[in-house]
Parts: structure tokens; sequence; C-alpha cells
């Protein structure tokens, strides 16, 4: 396949539920014909207080969202980085389902974007475990401060490229993997393909 037009992007969030958590932090890179050719990047302000194990794993404190950008600025320029290319991400339904959730609170509308999922490529080709920076391990790509929205992307970009190159990637479009023992999950896109994932251990 070829990585024309795709948008890697991450969030940091202040939890795990899309519908009542907030996105703390964002990061997107714009892709064309191989090459990143614009980034994004911003703290979002956020008015409650963060649990200490949010902190704990991004790093980031109450006080460094003091200053962030406004949740409605972020996200309208985040969906003109986004525009009409495929979206990309290390466990898409996490990211998928807080872009829909904060678009619907915001826009009173969602997104229709094609996407790729790095975690069902992994979970498909490799044995357990399938976290970004394991993965990035494999293939020999460097990883500094995961759990940061920027380093992630990078990281995911290059994880991409390598497992494109290895095997194309074009069949594992808008295809979506969930754990059989946790269900199907509560909301997907609508022109997602849901497969149910058994892992495989070495």
């Amino acid at each position: 396949m070829k990585l024309d037009n795709i948008t890697v992007l991450d969030f940091e969030t202040s939890g795990l539920d899309p519908a009542r958590d907030r996105v703390i932090e964002m990061a997107a890179i714009r892709c064309y014909g191989g090459e990143i050719v614009s980034q994004f990047n911003t703290l979002i302000r956020f008015d409650g207080r963060l649990a200490p194990k949010i902190t704990e794993i991004t790093g980031i404190t109450d006080a460094d969202l003091v200053n962030g950008m406004d949740e409605e600025t972020a996200f309208r320029i985040l969906n003109r980085v986004i525009g009409d290319s495929i979206i990309v991400a290390h466990n898409a339904m996490f990211d998928l389902s807080f872009l829909h959730h904060t678009l619907l609170r915001l826009a009173n509308r969602s997104f229709n974007n094609s996407f790729l999922d790095t975690l069902t490529i992994s979970r498909a080709r490799h044995v357990y475990p399938h976290n970004l920076k394991e993965m990035c391990t494999r293939y020999g790509i460097e990883l500094e401060g995961a759990h940061r929205s920027l380093n992630d992307v990078y990281a995911c970009w290059k994880l991409l490229e390598k497992m494109n190159e290895e095997q194309s990637v074009e069949p594992e479009l808008n295809v979506l993997g969930y754990l059989k023992k946790f269900g199907m999950p509560k909301w997907h896109p609508q022109h997602a393909s849901l497969v149910s994932v058994e892992i495989k251990y070495a």
C-alpha cells in the first residue's frame, strides 16, 4: 500500500471513558508520499483534577494544563490537519472513540475517514505483547518518552511504515480488532469491520 494522505494521531486523556473523560493532550502528523508535511501538538486546558495515575502514566500535571489550548480550538485545528486523510493510531478504538464523542459534543457530528489500527495489525502478525513500545522494539524503532502524544505519533508512523514494507497493510483498512473476553466495543465507526481477536502467545 502506498502510504499517501495519512494522519497519525494520539490522545492522552483524563480517563478511559470517551463519553465522560476529556482529551488533555493531542498530537497529529500529516504525511504525504512517505514524508511528514505538517504536525500539530498541544496540551488542552482541563477544568477537573487529574487522577494521580494519569500523571504517573503521562507525566502531565494539573499545572501543565492551566495554560493549555481550549478544547474547541484544539479540535478545530486537528480537524483541519486530518481533512480527508486516512487516520492512523495504535489502539485506534481508543483514539477514534474520543474523537467521535468530542466532535459529537462540540459540533454535533462525527467523522467518516478511513483508518488503520497498528494494534490490530500487530495482533494479527505477532505474538504478545503488542503495546507500542514493545512493537517498536521488535522493529528497531526508538521510542523515547512513551505516553506523550508527539513521541507516540512519530513511533506509530515508523511502525506503520515498517509493517507496510513487510506486507501491505491495505487489507487492514477500516479493520478493528477487539478481544473476545471483553466482548464487542460499546461504540465503533459505522464503516469499521470488527474482528474478534485471539491473542497469540510465544
